[in-house]
């Protein structure tokens, strides 16, 4: 008897500290304010894309105007992970032989000026190969092939949205790392073989003390012992490749940085930092894109809307719809003018069971045209 209640209390002493832990890294936080305005487009003009049955990743949409997008690995899919949507119908991309053999986890997806769909996989969170693929559109076939090293890719790193430079030849990956508390901006360039984290620590990639919350779910789970806090997500790159604008999903600043900076090797960590430049105070966020007048548009992911950032930091609500769209995420602009984006649903995925999924299914792809005399950027 003693032995079982010594048994017992070490049990709940090591549940306690567990608890405390889980509580100290990953718990806490606040609210943010709504910074919504009056919408500049009505709902309207909200257009649904494609609707599927599992809940979707990130998407890219090639000047042609093809369609592709990953299942989001936070789903568990089982089989399928990258799509391209064809007369209609969603099928495995390049192939199905293709999807277990080549994907794990991936996510982040975008189509260079080369003509080429990248995507990148975090093979669950550094644990596995975090691998990046490039396929050429017009064979179908892999390009190029490079697996992340360990001192790079760490464990309890998530590697995210990704990038693709106007030459082809660096690429820009936003490690979120929310179990691994170590977010980074990483830069791979091809032509050195070489990839570099950047910017650690820094104020502009670490999650705030803010909570995501909207309509369909308050963003804690365990009693509030672990609450979505991720830093870095949303990057994009502008028409000339000068800049990388990035924002973390729990900030309230979006930011940017000379791509000619990141790829200056003799710039040390503090000099780096330097070049920072805070572009405006935004919502909490998921998935950017841009336009070649070099406004961001920006995922409300609390106010089912996108918004949309001058230049100057001035911000406004483009469309807004918080019945239909429960967590904008992924962006890219189609040869067509329109502004893509899936809605991931990620309240309805996450830590959630595949009944529930399948109950709050389907899951949609929109788009908007955001008609403010710039041409589609990415």
């Amino acid at each position: 008897m003693k032995f079982l209640k010594y048994t017992l209390g070490i049990l709940l002493g090591l549940i306690l500290v567990l608890a405390i832990f889980l509580r100290v890294r990953y718990g806490g936080g606040s609210f943010y304010p709504d910074l919504s305005t009056d919408p500049a487009l009505p709902a309207s003009a909200l257009e649904e894309v494609f609707a599927f049955d599992e809940p979707l990743g990130n998407l890219a949409v090639s000047a042609d105007n093809r369609i592709f997008f990953t299942v989001h690995p936070e789903s568990r899919p089982s089989t399928n992970k990258v799509m391209e949507i064809v007369n209609g119908k969603a099928i495995p991309y390049p192939n199905q032989d293709f999807q277990s053999s080549h994907f794990i986890t991936v996510l982040g997806m975008f189509i260079d000026l080369q003509n080429r769909l990248w995507t990148i996989d975090h093979g669950n969170h550094g644990f596995q190969a975090v691998r990046l693929l490039a396929f050429d559109l017009t064979t179908n076939e892999v390009v190029h092939d490079y697996t992340f090293p360990g001192a790079v890719a760490e464990k309890g790193s998530f590697f995210n949205d990704l990038q693709v430079s106007p030459d082809g030849k660096q690429v820009y990956v936003a490690d979120v790392s929310f179990f691994g508390k170590n977010p980074s901006l990483v830069v791979y360039d091809m032509e050195k073989g070489q990839s570099r984290r950047l910017l650690e620590d820094h104020p502009s990639l670490v999650a705030q003390n803010w909570i995501p919350r909207n309509k369909t779910k308050t963003m804690k789970f365990f009693g509030g012992m672990v609450n979505l806090k991720p830093g870095i997500d949303g990057l994009v790159i502008d028409a000339t490749g000068e800049w990388i604008y990035y924002g973390a999903m729990a900030h309230d600043g979006l930011f940017k940085v000379r791509t000619s900076d990141l790829m200056d090797y003799e710039l040390t960590a503090s000099e780096l930092a330097q070049q920072v430049v805070r572009v405006g105070t935004k919502p909490l966020s998921d998935g950017l894109s841009i336009d070649t007048l070099n406004n961001i548009y920006i995922t409300d992911v609390d106010h089912g809307s996108i918004v949309r950032m001058s230049p100057s930091g001035d911000l406004q609500t483009l469309i807004q719809d918080v019945d239909r769209i429960r967590w904008a995420d992924g962006c890219s602009y189609g040869g067509d003018g329109y502004l893509y984006f899936t809605d991931s649903a990620i309240p309805d995925q996450m830590l959630r069971s595949k009944k529930h999924m399948r109950a709050k299914a389907p899951y949609y792809i929109y788009r908007v045209r955001p008609g403010v005399g710039g041409i589609p950027g990415r």
